[in-house]
């Protein structure tokens, strides 16, 4: 895990100020499919024992193994998703921004951004739910080689927007405009 007291590749007088995830929505959303793979076997015992499945005999083995599978399988995909949730963050800090992206669960991307190459910063909220619980994306428009960094259902989207562009306006005016350098 990422200490914020020491960055990776941390300069001098660089601080972290900002920390972001995934609202906690997100979790709501992996509970809910928790809820629907449990459901789903009863769903299937009550629909086959109507239909005159006797689970004493072999059936009742045979139901315990797929039942053990299917659970193994379902832990496994909601792990994934937890697992994504929880190690997805960015961070802002008096110099950059670090995009930490985890993609399934052996693979993890690491991307930073020094703040003077930022052109751009954007908010977005989209849908009933997400104004109302006051989420949403931002997104950090470069030119360079990753030419759109995005922070993904993110708290408070316009807060992180105007604190991510006066940073951008202090880092530019402390060690110039990068994108006027030719």
């Amino acid at each position: 895990m990422i200490s914020l007291k020491q960055l990776p590749n941390q300069e001098r007088d660089e601080k972290a100020i900002l920390f972001l995830r995934r609202h906690w929505i997100e979790v709501l959303r992996i509970l809910f499919f928790a809820c629907v793979f449990a459901v789903i076997p009863v769903i299937f015992y009550y629909i086959l024992t109507d239909n005159g499945v006797d689970w004493n005999g072999y059936w009742g083995q045979f139901g315990a193994l797929l039942v053990s599978i299917y659970a193994l399988f379902a832990l496994a995909i909601l792990m994934t998703m937890f697992t994504d949730y929880y190690l997805d963050t960015w961070i802002v800090t008096t110099r950059r921004v670090i995009n930490i992206e985890q993609k399934g669960l052996f693979s993890r991307v690491i991307s930073e951004l020094h703040l003077n190459q930022v052109q751009d910063v954007t908010a977005e909220t989209h849908g009933f739910i997400a104004t109302i619980l006051s989420y949403g994306h931002v997104y950090i428009q470069t030119a360079g080689t990753r030419e759109r960094f995005e922070f993904k259902m993110v708290n408070d989207p316009v807060k992180v927007k105007a604190r991510v562009s006066e940073l951008v306006e202090n880092d530019k005016r402390i060690h110039g405009d990068a994108s006027k350098v030719t």
